[in-house]
């Protein structure tokens, strides 16, 4: 059997009787890209970013809604918590209600979430530049290394000086 793939007709991963086809050349040619791509540091640092990311973000959650919230309400002067803010569309007893205070405190949410990564990634960089900085000054400060002429130019060179004798 033959199929059309990535790379034109290839045959079947399923070796013929009596082939001494090896197992490991039965897995398709993705399985070991796929692999590879998985392995790589950034996936992996990446897939830590979003775990830490999301144990932060219950962090702030809280912090916005157990801290915030209710001490934004007593400055206020509103007895209850500001997250149950709500207003009814009509005096019906199943009315639609909008609840702003719960937008509110998402909108906190979201905006000690988006400083937090924003001062981070600033000073990441600011570190990345002082350190590119710090390889630049040493590199300039180095002496260049001295120019190793090739061998065969030396011998050319012993060559040409023997011819002059």
């Amino acid at each position: 059997m033959h199929r059309v793939g990535r790379k034109g007709l290839q045959k079947d991963l399923i070796p013929h009787p009596g082939s001494d086809m090896n197992i490991s050349k039965l897995k398709p040619a993705w399985i070991k890209e796929f692999k590879d791509f998985a392995l790589k540091g950034n996936v992996v640092d990446m897939a830590i970013g979003v775990i830490i990311g999301g144990a932060f973000g219950k962090i702030v959650t809280s912090l916005v809604k157990d801290i915030i919230m209710p001490s934004f309400s007593m400055i206020t002067g509103g007895s209850k918590n500001l997250a149950e803010l709500s207003y009814a569309l009509s005096e019906a007893k199943d009315a639609p209600v909008i609840k702003y205070g719960a937008f509110c405190q998402t909108v906190l949410d979201f905006l000690i979430i988006a400083l937090t990564i924003f001062f981070t990634i600033r000073m990441i960089c600011a570190l990345k530049a002082k350190f590119k900085k710090q390889e630049e000054e040493k590199a300039a400060t180095a002496e260049p290394a001295p120019v190793v002429t090739p061998e065969e130019i030396l011998l050319l060179r012993e060559i040409r000086d023997s011819l002059k004798k």
